[in-house]
């Protein structure tokens, strides 16, 4: 990581990198060197998701008709979708990622390690909508708040 050795620096970090449990199907996705910056005082978790009131384990959800800077806007929604009925999300993607963005601004974070792919979280490609498990470029909501407010974003 950039600048990893600034004693000073704290930065957010996707809980789900951290070690918690609390991915859509309720599992983490641990990066050892992320667990260690968190333990050390260096970075502080956050899951975009649950901030913004979805439960862990919860059904899949996507971004459809754009990308987390569209949702922003008002022009693509994150739709949840178990197979049979899709739900929108929207707002709690929304509620989510300014949670995410204030935790940054209270401990003066200007980067994060946020994890790939979620409609949260992903930076720079994120699933396409189709819950096909196709991938198109673009980001999520929370990366999406967190760029757009001068964050910069590693991606894992």
């Amino acid at each position: 990581m950039k600048n990893g050795n600034d004693p000073e620096e704290k930065l957010i970090v996707s809980a789900c990198l951290a070690g918690f449990p609390c991915r859509y199907d309720g599992k983490a996705q641990p990066d050892p060197e992320i667990e260690d910056l968190v333990k050390c005082g260096k970075a502080v978790p956050v899951c975009p998701e649950a901030l913004g009131g979805l439960p862990t384990p919860r059904v899949p959800c996507e971004i459809v008709g754009g990308s987390g800077e569209d949702v922003l806007a008002g022009s693509a929604r994150v739709i949840a979708f178990d197979g049979r009925i899709a739900f929108d999300c929207t707002n709690a993607f929304i509620k989510g990622a300014r949670a995410a963005l204030k935790a940054a601004k209270d401990i003066g974070a200007a980067r994060s390690v946020l994890k790939a792919n979620s409609p949260s979280c992903g930076f720079g490609t994120i699933y396409d909508g189709s819950f096909s498990g196709t991938r198109k470029p673009g980001s999520g909501v929370a990366a999406a708040l967190l760029s757009e407010n001068g964050i910069t974003i590693e991606s894992r």
